[in-house]
């Protein structure tokens, strides 16, 4: 072994020794500030948010029966959790009622603490559940920053349609808007069969009200069908659509999912055939009850039948009213309108006639068949395939009801004019 291997260690040579105090303490001074900028650097770059969509389930209320969904934004470095709800409105505004008649719905998007977004859900018993999201940093990162600046006040109100800009297509557009269009690429090429008019029908089928009004209420283009990328406007399917999709590392999109709240309520329907015969058969009982009911009480009858007509006439104002004057693109030109048919206002002083056992007059019979053959070209409108609708079930119905009340009180309304005239009144 030689001498220099013994020499103690603190004789050996350093770079350090060889300068003056003041820039041995600079050095360390610059050491210390190169380690603080890694040690920062590499915060930030693992400071990226968590992103996660909060899937709410159906409620028993009217406006939510569809469900609703947000996005959940989760900080890195504090574990705060702020919820960005698409789904706000204000019924105490002035103009709340004539925006929703006329389909001009302003909605607004709201941040919020998360654990009060979920307390309401809580309290009513509505099931949450977390999907959190496969994001790269720099997409987690512009999401976060997007949501922010559209929760500005001046930013967050948008015009709510209840199927092509809502709640749930929003949360949709912005997680798209991140992924560089990746996610509308996946799903639009797919499709389950189902269409606007099936899912709010199943949706709504719990409110008995509900579902009739979507179901009569809703034209030709609710009976399109749609992409999963359109479908996605109810929150449930669009939680299936993001389970089936990959991120942009080619890995799924969703990494877990996260069940917060328990559903405590009546779960989401499920879908459920909606055959017509049944619809028809019920038609045909009554048509054939009305013609043998006519033979012996024409006033009987003619008294049924004015809640009817007088029903058709408001149902069919409304769809008017709809088509003409608002906004509700998908209440336009419904064929519902040649079954609840607005001409039964014509109707109605024949029928008051006949219930009170007087002639009916001469264009009541011919007003009779007008409805009848308006009936009959529902028919052959859901046969051509230009502008399907599908509302075989209301003509399955109503068209013999309109066949029977034109055979039963068309000769009804002979015989008693021409008894009223042998009598002289």
């Amino acid at each position: 072994m030689t001498t220099e291997s013994r020499r103690p260690l603190s004789a050996h040579w350093h770079p350090a020794s060889c300068l003056p105090a003041a820039a041995r303490a600079g050095t360390r001074l610059l050491l210390a500030l190169l380690l603080s900028a890694l040690v920062c650097g590499a915060a930030l770059a693992s400071s990226a948010p968590r992103i996660g969509v909060a899937t709410m389930q159906p409620g028993t209320v009217f406006f939510e029966r569809f469900g609703h969904d947000a996005i959940v934004v989760e900080d890195a470095v504090t574990g705060t959790a702020t919820s960005y709800n698409f789904g706000f409105f204000d019924p105490d505004e002035s103009d709340f009622i004539s925006n929703f008649v006329y389909g001009r719905m302003r909605y607004r998007l709201q941040a919020l603490p998360l654990t009060d977004d979920m307390a309401y859900y809580r309290d009513v018993g509505r099931g949450v559940s977390i999907q959190w999201l496969n994001l790269s940093d720099a997409e987690a990162t512009r999401l976060a920053g997007a949501l922010a600046e559209n929760a500005k006040p001046e930013n967050a109100r948008y015009g709510y349609d209840y199927f092509t800009d809502n709640c749930a297509t929003r949360v949709r557009d912005a997680l798209d808007a991140a992924l560089g269009g990746s996610l509308k690429r996946q799903i639009e090429g797919r499709s389950h069969g189902s269409t606007y008019r099936s899912e709010s029908v199943r949706l709504a089928s719990p409110a008995p009200w509900m579902w009739l009004g979507f179901d009569i209420g809703l034209g030709p283009a609710a009976d399109q069908p749609l992409s999963v990328w359109q479908e996605s406007f109810v929150p449930m399917r669009l939680a299936d659509a993001l389970r089936e999709v990959d991120g942009s590392n080619g890995q799924p999109l969703v990494l877990a999912e996260e069940k917060i709240l328990p559903h405590r309520i009546v779960p989401e329907p499920a879908e459920a055939p909606r055959p017509w015969w049944p619809w028809m058969l019920a038609g045909l009982a009554i048509a054939v009850a009305v013609v043998l009911a006519a033979r012996r009480a024409p006033r009987t009858v003619a008294a049924c039948a004015l809640p009817l007509w007088g029903l058709c006439v408001v149902l069919g104002a409304l769809m008017l009213f709809l088509w003409i004057f608002t906004a509700h693109r998908f209440a336009w030109g419904n064929h519902n309108l040649l079954l609840f048919n607005p001409l039964c206002l014509l109707l109605l002083p024949g029928g008051w006639r006949i219930a009170r056992g007087r002639a009916a007059g001469p264009w009541f019979g011919r007003w009779l068949a007008v409805v009848l053959a308006c009936s009959i070209a529902a028919l052959f409108l859901l046969w051509l395939p230009v502008i399907p609708q599908r509302n075989a079930s209301w003509i399955a119905l109503l068209l013999p009801v309109h066949a029977g009340l034109w055979l039963a009180l068309g000769r009804g309304a002979t015989r008693l004019r021409h008894e009223s005239e042998a009598s002289g009144t």
